[in-house]
């Protein structure tokens, strides 16, 4: 037998699935670490706590399959993205706490950068627009904060990575220092057309080279654990930050695929094959993961994605659960939004961490708006629901103007796709089907097919794509004028989150 590892590192868990050749799950072990805020708008990691966790799960997994380590062929990883990590390349120590991509501290250095003109640059050479969620201005606070960082940098003697990277650097244990396209186009640092680091951008942002990972493709051969974590050394094959690895998992290989993952945030991709679509309403491309090898016919050829990120779904829940205790767990929000037809006019805009797409409002903060003496906890827990609905209601009227092309359906996964409720209320607002697959493990699932295609346990992406399938199709049933009607009520609650931080 043929198996592939996949570590799953996210934002609030670190994870690892084994996967068999017919892409089923073997086995799966996940942990919790902490969430750091130490102030309003900021958010932090132990990049120590990422790394132990996910060696952890990793031992974990191989245990519960009980197989020998030598029937793993290789492993592959899947990362929250544009989280920005610094440390000591002589000792692996981070300087600081990793900075989450939720964080907004560096709003104003992006102020800053967008009425310096720049703006028009980084999106030609990037993609992207310039937000505190890219890692790029992460990077310059930390070498600006860190007492001789800068200099530091500048003499070779500190990495800054992605959660990728550091992964890499410190499994490896041989101080190997890469990334990969799909996460490195998530840096601002970046030319998506040049697939290289680009120096305009590094001195706008004064960032020297000497501190940036090598760029290999997403399949390739990066490094070897060493023998006494998993009992066998195994190559690390495949890398793809979480969502352009979900878009492989989903099988979205062709120009105009489209999924939505329902995590922590939502994120929404469409495939545009070798043409990097300049969006004109509020969205980003951004480099798929990159195949680089003989077995993909497509060889070397650069692929992209149109994007759109919505910075809090199953967050939202998680904070209804953690600090307004709504409910005890995750699972109950469905029933007890169920309990009734609406949300009675309750809207909630969940911009605890300012909005993503198609907004880019740092600025922004949660609002709950509409309520009455009659509107209780149910009403609350459906609009929370709802918002992440709206939310990817309204990437995706974005995607469909900068695509030219309606779309014809969308694939969906994360944790949250297992709620029907918010499952068929995201068909009634899209007016398109919902299709939910077997395996809703699909970030993991890129990860593995990246790994395994490099080493040869698949042999092409068409055959990794007769292994998807559908579990539940959701077809919309709502009347069109009725939902454009609740949209409309939607983006009047969003005006009034606005810039609410502003002033701050």
């Amino acid at each position: 037998m043929s198996y592939v590892l996949a570590l799953d590192q996210g934002t609030t868990s670190s994870r690892a699935i084994l996967f068999d050749r017919e892409g089923r799950v073997v086995s799966v072990a996940q942990q919790e670490f902490r969430q750091l805020f130490p102030q309003p708008g900021w958010v932090e990691h132990d990049p120590v706590e990422i790394h132990i966790t996910q060696r952890g799960v990793a031992r974990d997994a191989v245990q519960q399959a009980g197989i020998s380590p030598r029937e793993i062929r290789a492993v592959g990883i899947a990362n929250q993205r544009e989280t920005t990590l610094l440390w000591d390349r002589q000792t692996g120590v981070p300087l600081h706490n990793a900075i989450v991509w939720q964080d907004r501290r560096t709003a104003g250095l992006c102020a800053e950068l967008r009425a310096a003109g720049a703006e028009d640059m980084v999106r030609a050479k990037t993609g992207l627009v310039i937000d505190p969620y890219f890692s790029g201005s992460k990077l310059a606070w930390l070498l600006d904060h860190i007492p001789g960082a800068r200099a530091r940098a500048e003499r070779g003697e500190l990495a800054f990575g992605t959660v990728d990277t550091w992964l890499v650097w410190q499994l490896t244990e041989s101080r190997i220092h890469v990334t990969e396209p799909s996460n490195a186009s998530r840096t601002m640092l970046f030319n998506i057309h040049v697939g290289d680091w680009d120096e305009e951008l590094l001195r706008v942002l004064r960032v020297p080279r000497a501190v940036l990972p090598d760029v290999l493709p997403s399949g390739h051969l990066f490094g070897m654990l060493p023998p006494e974590l998993l009992g066998e050394p195994i190559p690390i094959a495949g890398i793809a930050g979480d969502q352009q690895a979900a878009l492989f998992g989903q099988a979205c290989h062709a120009p105009g695929m489209a999924k939505n993952t329902y995590g922590t945030g939502c994120f929404m991709l469409m495939h545009t094959g070798d043409r990097v679509v300049k969006s004109t309403h509020g969205l980003i491309a951004t480099a798929c993961a990159q195949l680089g090898h003989a077995r993909d016919a497509r060889g070397a050829e650069k692929e992209y994605a149109l994007e759109g990120s919505v910075f809090m779904a199953g967050a939202l829940v998680q904070w209804l659960r953690d600090e307004m205790k709504f409910i005890s767990s995750s699972a109950e929000i469905e029933a007890l939004a169920a309990n009734v037809p609406d949300s009675a006019g309750v809207y909630f805009v969940p911009a605890f961490t300012g909005l993503g797409a198609p907004y880019w409002d740092p600025y922004a903060r949660g609002t709950l708006i509409g309520l009455t003496r009659g509107s209780g906890r149910a009403h609350i827990a459906r609009a929370a629901l709802e918002a992440i609905a709206y939310q990817s209601a309204d990437v995706l009227e974005a995607m469909q103007k900068d695509a030219g092309a309606p779309l014809t359906e969308l694939r969906v996964d994360g944790g949250a796709a297992m709620n029907d409720l918010l499952m068929q209320f995201q068909a009634d607002l899209l007016g398109v089907p919902v299709v939910r697959p077997r395996l809703l493990e699909t970030t993991a699932l890129g990860a593995a097919y990246l790994a395994g295609l490099t080493v040869g346990v698949w042999n092409s992406r068409e055959e990794i794509a007769t292994l998807w399938q559908a579990e539940r199709r959701f077809e919309p049933e709502m009347d069109r004028s009725h939902a454009a009607e609740l949209m409309g009520r939607w983006r009047a609650a969003v005006e009034r989150s606005r810039g609410w931080a502003e002033g701050d």
